[in-house]
């Protein structure tokens, strides 16, 4: 007995002696593109004491940044002036993709989708092992788009995609200022699946998110062309209005104009139908863990008012959001959906509308299953693909 008491102890103390080693935060970061986003990651990054290059091909995006002093926050998050290109501590400003991502430990893309599309495109040749790309938000597919655009280019190195389905503040961007206001924590996972340490290294940075199993699982949390078109879009006296009540010929007050006052009643039946369908999807790809309706609402739309609230955007950015909808996050679900054999008319119908407001026939270059190597043979194949791509042998 004695024996054994000792056999144990030694084995408990071995257990204990030595902890899992805890990884360091990453220092260096390269941000690609040069909007209200791509200013929020690099005040994000010199805010935590990271080196950070922010690349933009546009030449309008460097000067306006080197003419008003730097990147302003105020709000939200971590306030504050961060100045560029200046001797110290500042974020560094390029034109050259490759001097950007040439030594840094996470490259983050930003901007609308095609950019998005455009950098990972280009970045075949300039990746690492050990490098990690940031896309938020990843959309539905976004992390597997950009895998198969790494892979079509020829990349050979081990790299870790992380799509994450929103940024971790709202911003409502005036110049070269920012002024945010902190949005909930959004479904995160990895590409390849289970690089939880990637995660847990970005986090200073990043943000709180809620990480899941995999790529297919953020795929399916990824609502926010259902709650963002039928806000911007169904509007007008045929329909209730949301946030707060104005007597006719009043304007709200500029606190009570938020992107969550767009849906009421009507609008929120509409997002409710079509998160219905899919969780239906989901369902048939075994995903079963998806937020309640009004949740979800929550993480895409913000709050009424006050903090956590997300503001209106203008008509350009709208429109950006209405494409990027349809392109990244409907058209997946269609793809998806007919995969499982099921159909899902809400959401067919909501790329028609979109389809015939934007002048575009957005379905045909929105990310498909079959368009990303992915088999649409069966349920489970496209599963199991889904759940190991970019893993090696």
């Amino acid at each position: 007995m004695a024996a054994a008491f000792e056999e144990f102890t030694r084995a408990v103390t071995a257990q204990t002696a030595a902890p899992p080693a805890v990884r360091a935060p990453y220092r260096r970061y390269a941000v690609l593109g040069g909007g209200d986003d791509a200013r929020l990651w690099a005040a994000l990054c010199l805010a935590d004491g990271c080196e950070v290059t922010l690349f933009s091909a546009y030449g309008a995006e460097l000067e306006t940044l080197r003419a008003g002093a730097g990147i302003g926050v105020r709000g939200a998050g971590p306030v504050g002036r961060y100045h560029v290109d200046r001797p110290g501590v500042s974020v560094r400003l390029t034109a050259e993709l490759d001097a950007a991502v040439r030594g840094a430990e996470v490259i983050v893309l930003t901007g609308p989708l095609h950019k998005q599309r455009t950098y990972a495109m280009v970045l075949a040749d300039h990746l690492s092992d050990g490098q990690v790309l940031v896309l938020a938000p990843g959309r539905s597919l976004g992390a597997v788009e950009t895998a198969w655009f790494l892979r079509m280019g020829g990349c050979s190195a081990d790299v870790t995609l992380v799509e994450r389905q929103g940024l971790p503040f709202w911003i409502a961007g005036s110049g070269t200022q920012l002024t945010l206001s902190e949005a909930a924590p959004a479904a995160v996972a990895t590409l390849p699946r289970g690089r939880n340490d990637v995660l847990e290294q970005l986090a200073p940075v990043l943000g709180p998110g809620e990480a899941v199993s995999s790529v297919l699982e953020s795929g399916f949390a990824d609502l926010s062309a259902a709650v963002e078109i039928p806000a911007l879009v169904l509007g007008g006296t045929g329909l209730a209005p949301g946030g707060v009540a104005v007597p006719m010929g009043g304007v709200p007050l500029p606190e009570n104009t938020t992107f969550a006052a767009l849906i009421g009643t009507d609008q929120r039946a509409v997002i409710e139908a079509l998160a219905d369908e899919r969780r239906a999807v989901a369902r048939a790809f075994g995903v079963r863990s998806l937020p309640e309706t009004d949740d979800w609402i929550a993480r895409f739309a913000g709050v009424a008012r006050g903090p956590g609230s997300r503001p209106v955007p203008e008509r350009d950015g709208a429109r950006h959001l209405l494409r990027d909808g349809v392109l990244g996050s409907l058209v997946p679900l269609v793809s998806a959906a007919q995969v499982a054999g099921l159909t899902v008319p809400r959401t067919q119908s909501l790329v028609s509308l979109t389809e015939v407001l934007l002048g575009a026939d957005l379905a045909a270059g929105g990310r498909r299953l079959g368009g990303l190597g992915i088999p649409t043979g069966s349920v489970d194949a496209a599963r199991r693909s889904l759940e190991t791509f970019g893993e090696r042998p």
